[in-house]
Order: C-alpha cells, then structure tokens, then sequence
C-alpha cells in the first residue's frame, strides 16, 4: 500500500475546505441574502449585523483561513516542485482561492459589512446603504 504524502495530503485538505467554504457561499447566496432582501430595511440590516457577529466563530474560521494557509503552502510547493506535472494545479488552486475568496472577501466584503455594523438599522442612512448592500 503506497503511504500518502504531505503534499497530498495538503491537496486533499486543500480541496475540503475550498468545498466547505463554497457551500458557505453558495448556501449565503442564494438563500440568507435572498431572505434578507424580504425583509424590510430596518429589520434585513439588524440580521445582517447580527450575522457578522456570529459568523466569526471557530467553525467558520477554520475552513476560510485554515484553507488558505493550505492554497499558500500548496502554492509555494508548486514553485519548489515546478518539475511535479501536478505544480499548475497547485499554483492554479492556491491562488483562485487566495483571490478569489480571500481578497475578495476582505477589500469588498469586510469594509460593506463594517459599514453597515456602524449605523442605527432604523436610520434613514442604513435605509440607504442597505439599498445597495
């Protein structure tokens, strides 16, 4: 029986969490974000900003940024490895998710979220910027 190796194991690991973390964002998507547009404003921002608080927990935490250590480290092990024919998968992977899900998520989504978590749900601002949201 052939013993699996850390990079495949990095792989493997690599692949749970890129497929948690879509299923966070797809269930998000088409369903949470869907249920708050239903709601008046003032009621859809304070679940918004009730969401962002109970987001950051351990269970959430661990697949988004435990995955990105795994894509980075997969992504440096393509470059030392370059001559492995499975290098550009591990570049390619690492840096679609540390992109695309990473950045993404902390240049356009945290600051979103921070400014709605800074007004008052009834304000006529919140009205405004949960509009836009």
């Amino acid at each position: 029986m052939e013993t699996i190796g850390l990079l495949d194991f990095l792989t493997l690991v690599s692949a749970i969490g890129c497929g948690l973390v879509a299923g966070i964002f797809f269930a998000f998507s088409t369903s949470v974000m869907k249920a708050l547009g239903n709601l008046p404003p003032e009621q859809g921002i304070a679940a918004m900003q009730s969401i962002n608080v109970a987001i950051i927990n351990p269970w959430f935490l661990t697949p988004f940024l435990g995955t990105a250590v795994t894509c980075v480290s997969m992504a440096i092990a393509s470059l030392v490895r370059w001559d492995d024919p499975r290098a550009w998968y591990w570049l390619g992977g690492g840096v679609v998710y540390i992109v695309g899900v990473l950045l993404v998520t902390m240049i356009f989504n945290v600051p979103r979220n921070d400014a709605l978590a800074a007004v008052a749900p009834a304000s006529s601002k919140a009205a405004t910027l949960w509009v836009a949201y």
